[in-house]
């Protein structure tokens, strides 16, 4: 007390600058929940204020603003509290990619749904780790429940198991981890010796239209990307048995097939293998077959796209990236095993201040030996509590939604004079082309226009749409193909056609101007 008696006001403390109010805390989660409905009461504000699905700058003019919002940096000494979160929430969403304007269809990246964002918070606000039982116990057996509803979903026996990773990339990455171990266990343990010396060259068969994480996944595995080898694909953008079966006969007697990877949702087209008859042919020859479905692994959910994945019961593993058509928050991709030894002959790991084996045999075992990584945070609980507000139906209705989008997209660019289909949808993909006046006589122009179209919509802010390479154009006819990718669906037919005159409206604008 002050020698006149006042006791000075203390102000109150900011929450953001109190080191000990922590997010899992009883008066820390009430906090977490306040300032989340601030944060996104400031970006429903921001994001009232766009036309668009991009902001309408340059990326030059886009790197000013963010360095204006940072005057000190992102890592100033000290902190502005709560008024500095906000204002950076504000920039965030005013110049962020809107995924729920009905004009972006770039990418596979839909809207997350808004159950799986509100549930991520939470297992944010608790940061469980599934590496150790007693690091996330409910996280833990949440996933575990998860995997094994999604391998009986697939057509799995029950030996299979699985594992939840951060994407598409990391599942097939650990799937040619173990297809590499299990072909070679014969020869040697590659964990512990390597690959060093072998006289047998391990390959990886895949259609010529497979991601690229399949070379990226031989490059890490000591394979080399020239251990691809890649098989043409035929007029529906697929590889077929028979020329994968071509492909195998031709092989050098060193070359020792481990696994073929087919592709069910490629990212261009949307083509999907014919997973039965490559598992037969690949099976034959000794590979295993992974299922790269990271795309169109979510026509599990529908009752009426499921027969394109007729087969994929026969596949050894199977990607699918629950943030691509689960509507989830990235990251939520999962690797599935017919077989659950085949994770822990590869991945099995033990550490005595993990997962001890007393431990273990007593119940407490976490998921450290499933994965790659070891921390690990509880991205099943967003996709539990998506399924069980949702069920199964209710996101297959969601992509059954999109598909007829895309035949509806495709219906009006067939109609379209200035515009060319190249594909049939099979998923939620339509890939097609501008036509300049005077058709596509000057290939070099009409692939200039498309590319300069495109880049024309995203100055402007107004439509978000993807390009390709198509590989069956060449120098005669052109490559450049422009794509909408459609995972948003609450879109609506109108909004389709919107977008599709917004394509022919850029395009003749870049005609009448200098092209770059």
């Amino acid at each position: 007390m002050s020698m006149s008696g006042h006791v000075p006001t203390v102000p109150a403390p900011d929450p953001l600058r109190e080191p000990d109010l922590l997010a899992a805390d009883p008066e820390g989660i009430v906090e977490v929940g306040r300032l989340v409905g601030e944060l996104t009461s400031e970006a429903a504000k921001a994001l009232r204020r766009r036309g668009g699905p991009l902001p309408p700058l340059t990326p030059l003019e886009l790197a000013h603003v963010v360095d204006a919002q940072l005057p000190d940096g992102p890592l100033p000494a000290d902190g502005g509290g709560r008024d500095a979160v906000l204002a950076l929430a504000r920039t965030y969403a005013s110049h962020t990619v809107d995924l729920a304007h009905p004009r972006a269809a770039a990418h596979l990246q839909p809207p997350a749904l808004g159950v799986a964002t509100a549930t991520d918070v939470l297992a944010s606000a608790f940061n469980a780790s599934v590496d150790t039982w007693d690091s996330g116990p409910v996280a833990v057996e949440l996933e575990s429940r998860l995997v094994r509803a999604l391998t009986a979903l697939a057509g799995y026996g029950p030996h299979a198991d699985g594992v939840l990773t951060p994407g598409g990339t990391a599942s097939n990455l650990q799937a040619l981890l173990i297809a590499r171990d299990t072909a070679l266990r014969a020869q040697r343990d590659v964990r512990s010796a390597g690959l060093t010396g072998m006289a047998t060259q391990p390959v990886v068969y895949c259609s010529e239209l497979a991601h690229f994480s399949v070379a990226r996944a031989c490059s890490v595995l000591g394979l080399g990307e020239e251990a691809v080898r890649p098989v043409p694909a035929d007029a529906h953008r697929r590889m077929t048995a028979e020329a994968l079966e071509r492909a195998l006969a031709a092989r050098p007697e060193n070359e020792l097939p481990i696994a073929v990877v087919a592709t069910a949702g490629t990212t261009d087209y949307g083509s999907v293998d014919p997973l039965a008859e490559l598992a037969a042919a690949a099976h034959r020859h000794g590979a295993r077959l992974h299922v790269d479905a990271a795309y169109g692994g979510g026509a599990l959910f529908s009752d009426r796209l499921r027969p394109l994945l007729d087969g994929v019961e026969h596949a050894d593993s199977l990607t699918i990236d629950l943030h691509k058509t689960a509507w989830q928050p990235a990251a939520a991709s999962v690797l599935l095993v017919r077989d659950r030894a085949d994770l822990t002959g590869s991945t099995g790991l033990r550490v005595a201040y993990l997962n001890p084996d007393d431990d273990g045999a007593a119940g407490y075992d976490g998921l450290l030996g499933h994965s790659l990584a070891t921390t690990r945070r509880a991205d099943a609980l967003k996709v539990v509590a998506t399924f069980l507000a949702l069920g199964r139906r209710g996101i297959g209705r969601m992509l059954e939604t999109c598909h007829d989008l895309a035949v509806f997209a495709a219906e009006r660019i067939t109609a379209h004079p200035r515009l060319e289909l190249v594909a049939t949808p099979v998923l939620t993909t339509v890939v097609f082309r501008y036509v300049p006046a005077g058709g596509t006589a000057d290939p070099a122009r009409a692939d200039a226009v498309n590319g300069a179209l495109r880049r024309r919509l995203l100055l402007q802010g107004r439509a978000l749409i993807g390009r390709t390479d198509d590989l069956a154009g060449d120098a005669t006819t052109g490559r450049v193909r422009l794509k909408l990718t459609l995972l948003n669906p609450q879109a609506t037919r109108d909004d389709i056609q919107e977008l599709l005159t917004a394509v022919e409206a850029a395009g003749r604008a870049v005609e009448t101007e200098e092209l770059p």
